[in-house]
């Protein structure tokens, strides 16, 4: 039951800030200033730190960074791969395809994430009930984050309303599916490990080559950064807090 009861707050707190980001759709520049700070601060704070923890003694703490720079560099890779241009003659809609793709897989890497949330959450829970209920703590302090983000991804790179509500559906829902798939399987503490290490490089990609150069691009560089740095340090006193 506590299960359940967890899974609904995930969604509630993905859905209630992907709808202030689309709400906020004007001052985009703004979301994205903040995203990229809890992306970044995800990947850091949050992920990295699970990661180092979950991977011995199966595989040795040096090898996550190492599953993190493979994702940073696949999604490096996975990012720049153009459609040939034979395939495509009108440029413009090349370049509108390429950013509803670049928008989709920044969602959906966002939405994997959550999916991996909700498998931690339920193997803590596992451990104990006093592991569970600080790991679902510091996911629910990042959940409300992870709507912004997608919403944000989405938009960013040229998605429709529609398109970007139905990411940020499937980011809300994947918590409550990973949860629920833990009841199913066992995934050992290492190799979960390595998959929390291989998104943090896909985040810290995200953050660093896409939301930071657009958040300011065009736009007054102050706010920006204030709020870029406001994100990572709330998601870091929101890790720390959880875990103590």
């Amino acid at each position: 039951m506590h299960l359940l009861v967890i899974s609904l707050a995930a969604f509630c707190a993905t859905f209630t800030g992907g709808l202030l980001a689309l709400r906020l759709q004007d001052k985009l520049h703004l979301v994205l200033g903040f995203s990229a700070g809890a992306v970044i601060a995800v990947a850091f704070f949050d992920l990295l730190p699970e990661a180092i923890n979950l991977a011995p003694p199966l595989h040795s703490a040096a090898s996550v960074p190492a599953w993190s720079a493979l994702g940073f560099l696949t999604y490096l890779v996975l990012d720049r791969v153009q459609f040939p241009k034979s395939q495509e003659a009108d440029a413009h809609k090349l370049a509108i395809r390429q950013a509803l793709r670049r928008g989709a897989m920044g969602a959906g890497s966002l939405s994997t994430h959550s999916f991996l949330d909700g498998i931690v959450i339920g193997f803590a829970f596992q451990a104990s009930s006093a592991v569970g209920i600080i790991v679902t703590v510091a996911v629910l302090a990042h959940d409300f984050s992870d709507g912004i983000n997608t919403m944000a991804v989405v938009l960013k790179n040229g998605g429709s309303r529609q398109r970007a509500l139905r990411w940020l559906l499937a980011d809300a829902v994947a918590p409550g599916v990973g949860i629920a798939s833990t009841l199913l399987f066992r995934l050992s503490s290492g190799e979960l490990g390595l998959v929390l290490a291989l998104f943090a490089g896909f985040f810290l990609y995200i953050g660093a080559s896409d939301l930071i150069p657009e958040s300011y691009h065009i736009h007054p560089q102050f706010m920006t950064t204030v709020l870029t740095l406001l994100s990572a340090a709330v998601l870091y006193l929101a890790v720390v807090l959880a875990s103590r």
